[in-house]
């Protein structure tokens, strides 16, 4: 069965609106009619078992079957800081950390890295980047949808990780620690 995100202010009592763009996958790639039951996800951790009860030109209602707490999501929260690859290696990135249960990932633009990004290209590659993590979450079953933050620096996602209990940072020529011992 067929699943999609909504934001949580989308899902009522009974109801649940869809006014994304699945609406035009739903109506025009999957062709479900009325009466037909899609699963439907809050974005917060919550499915819902749902019936298409009416198809308009830009949304979609259903009436809500059944709910359950999604029991996919891991119980710690974790934050991907990653340096920005070449070509399509950070599409492959945040479909495979989100499939695994990312919550965050943080793209960050670092000296050495080749490519550089700015300005409206920044902002079209995290939409897009969003995107993917939408489409991978949704695979996976998720019941949320990671967030990427925007494009920072060295030095501004330094001071984001310090907003965390923990962090790991790998080191490629540290010697003889485990991460058990950190």
């Amino acid at each position: 069965m067929p699943k999609f995100f909504v934001s949580p202010d989308k899902v009522s009592e009974h109801t649940i609106k869809i006014d994304t763009d699945d609406v035009k996958h739903i109506k025009r790639v999957l062709r479900l009619d009325v009466g037909d039951e899609i699963n439907v996800s809050d974005s917060v951790g919550t499915d819902y078992t749902a019936k298409i009860s009416s198809i308009e030109e830009d949304c979609i209602l259903c009436e809500i079957l059944s709910s359950v707490k999604n029991n996919t999501e891991p119980n710690i929260s974790v934050t991907l800081y990653q340096a920005l690859p070449k070509a399509s290696k950070m599409e492959f990135i945040i479909q495979k950390t989100t499939e695994l249960g990312i919550t965050r990932i943080v793209p960050c633009a670092l000296s050495r890295c080749v490519v550089k990004l700015d300005g409206k290209d920044a902002v079209k590659k995290v939409e897009r980047w969003q995107k993917i993590a939408d489409e991978a979450s949704k695979q996976s079953g998720r019941g949320i949808i990671p967030e990427i933050a925007p494009v920072m620096s060295f030095k501004d996602a330094v001071i984001d990780m310090q907003k965390s209990d923990l962090c790991f940072v790998p080191y490629e020529n540290a010697e003889d620690t485990k991460l058990k011992s950190v």
